[in-house]
């Protein structure tokens, strides 16, 4: 194993140079170019802002007087969703779409997934300046430890749980077509799952939820991790840090999924290899 990752951090200009390359062939024929990249969170922003906000009234998790509001809370949540989202949209396709290099680049085949991860990193990033806006125009307001502790570990947390769920999804739907069906019933029951639309504690402290209900939604590893990236944004606001569950659940689901990718991955290897 040590071998491996030795050979993949040798071939890493290779990743650079894939990411670079996805990203051209996305924006080379696109009027507004990485305006796009804001553009989708942004509109889904409004219409969730629209349906939960007002009519639904899930802003009431949100304490009156918090900086940024509600607003800024749906913001702070579906910028790495969208990541996230767009890493589970592409997982399983990941060897797929590559496989004329795989089959004929003598480079170890991990790249491939991990270019495609790395893709939606760097179009995450870029979407921190309209972030950064958002909170100055809303009055929010971020703290030193959210931007030095939680915002970091929150964005190698998602890299490590987007990494596993790309390698193993890319490997398996090579053998297994349905599995590209699946994950798209799978990232719907995520989004709602993961405390993006509403405060994790509506759920937690709702006196409805089944106890049993409380603790499988606090071990979600994204319920964690998106707190923290929210975490940043909103300087003590108490209810949106995670609990020492959901930190566990974040660090502990993170690393087993890397685990549980990174080994279905080299097992199926040969297979993948002979069907493609």
């Amino acid at each position: 194993m040590a071998s491996r990752t030795l050979s993949v951090w040798e071939h890493r200009k290779v990743v650079g140079l894939l990411v670079r390359r996805d990203l051209k062939v996305k924006y080379q024929q696109s009027v507004l170019g990485y305006a796009w990249t804001m553009l989708e969170p942004l509109a889904l922003t409004l219409v969730y802002y629209f349906v939960f906000g007002l009519v639904l009234q899930a802003d009431r998790g949100i304490p009156e007087g918090t900086p940024g509001g509600y607003i800024l809370f749906l913001v702070a949540g579906i910028l790495p969703w969208t990541t996230f989202g767009a890493i589970l949209s592409e997982a399983p396709r990941a060897m797929l779409t590559h496989s004329k290099l795989i089959t004929t680049m003598k480079v170890p085949r991990e790249i491939f997934p991990m270019a495609t991860v790395g893709t939606k990193f760097v179009e995450y990033v870029l979407t921190w300046p309209v972030l950064l806006i958002f909170v100055f125009a809303l009055g929010g307001r971020f703290s030193w430890e959210g931007m030095l502790l939680w915002l970091p570990l929150a964005v190698v947390l998602t890299f490590m749980f987007g990494l596993g769920v790309t390698l193993f999804l890319s490997s398996v739907n090579v053998l297994l077509r349905d599995v590209e069906r699946l994950t798209r019933i799978l990232t719907r029951l995520l989004f709602y799952g993961s405390a993006i639309l509403f405060p994790a504690s509506m759920v937690l402290y709702s006196d409805g939820v089944p106890g049993w209900a409380k603790t499988l939604y606090e071990l979600n590893p994204l319920m964690g991790i998106f707190q923290m990236h929210r975490t940043v944004w909103f300087s003590g606001f108490e209810e949106l840090t995670p609990s020492l569950l959901a930190l566990t659940s974040a660090v502990v689901g993170s690393i087993l999924m890397l685990i549980i990718g990174y080994w279905t991955f080299r097992r199926l290897e040969m297979s993948v290899l002979k069907e493609l």
